[in-house]
């Protein structure tokens, strides 16, 4: 079965893996150039197509009319899309009479759209998963073929969430890429008005409030940490101090105004809007601080307020 394959990041190359030891025949392969200045510590699925010999294109608008009548010059049996970050024009869903299936990094309908491995750790989700689904104009809205759940771990970040969610990606294809194949790809409805779709996260989308409960704080704090851009509060004075690992803890002792610091023998810790959250790596620029170096810097700055 001839394919053409849409794909990026780590989750692109487990697509494309899958598609290999399920005997498709992958005629090309469109992804992406990478963004400058971006933290790219994924694996390049350009590298990866053209290590295979296999036709690769980075355009940046794969929906003009000339990219549509190569696409379709091919004759595709079936398109797959597997994190690639353009929306696929209807002109060229149409093409294969196989179908065309997007792979999404949620149990949809919940969390459609952009950044689902962050936002499931945001709002402190206990399982998420991946879905196989047919493509249609509407993002991340077509029938589902399959899914596969994944649970949270409490020490899980977006990377290793991330990562357990490759693997899975990697059993689900290999269960529903036999169907696809022989033209049974099952078709179950999504009810969107009982999922959820979110946006994009921007940078700035990682400041953190004290007046918050520890635990969601917390969940912010893995949810943008490395490799991600990471959650961040400001000093008195207005420079931006990064949080990067910390752990949630009950209130110890009086109470104080949430984002006061205490230092505690060897521990720091930061009030909250209930409980309080305890530094464990925190950075300054690109200086990095923990355990000794941690402590001492704060060791002058007790009772301080972050902001």
């Amino acid at each position: 079965m001839k394919a053409v394959v849409f794909a990026y990041h780590n989750m692109g190359l487990a697509g494309l893996e899958a598609l290999m030891e399920a005997g498709f025949d992958i005629a090309a392969v469109f992804s992406h150039e990478d963004a400058p200045g971006e933290n790219c510590w994924f694996g390049s699925v350009a590298a990866w197509a053209t290590a295979k010999g296999i036709p690769v294109f980075c355009p940046e608008d794969v929906n003009t009319p000339g990219w549509i009548g190569r696409i379709a010059a091919l004759a595709p049996d079936v398109i797959f899309s597997f994190y690639y970050r353009q929306m696929i024009a209807q002109d060229i869903l149409d093409i294969p009479k196989g179908g065309a299936y997007n792979l999404h990094g949620s149990l949809l309908p919940a969390y459609r759209g952009r950044a689902p491995v962050n936002w499931v750790l945001v709002h402190g989700e206990p399982q998420t998963g991946v879905t196989l689904h047919h493509m249609v104009k509407k993002a991340d809205a077509g029938d589902i073929v399959g899914q596969r759940a994944v649970d949270i771990a409490f020490e899980d970040t977006a990377l290793t969430l991330y990562g357990k969610l490759c693997a899975a990606s990697r059993l689900l294809l290999a269960e529903l890429l036999p169907l696809i194949a022989a033209g049974r790809a099952p078709r179950v409805p999504q009810d969107l008005a009982a999922g959820s779709i979110f946006g994009r996260r921007r940078p700035e989308d990682g400041r953190i409030d004290w007046q918050w409960p520890a635990l969601r704080i917390y969940n912010l704090v893995r949810a943008v940490t490395d490799p991600y851009p990471g959650a961040f509060t400001l000093l008195p004075e207005g420079e931006r101090l990064f949080i990067w690992r910390v752990h949630p803890e009950d209130d110890a002792g009086e109470r104080r105004p949430p984002g006061t610091v205490t230092v505690e023998g060897d521990r720091v810790f930061v009030t909250a809007g209930e409980g309080r959250i305890r530094l464990l790596e925190i950075g300054l620029a690109s200086t990095r601080m923990k355990d000794d170096q941690l402590v001492r810097y704060f060791s002058n700055k007790e009772g301080i307020t972050m902001i």
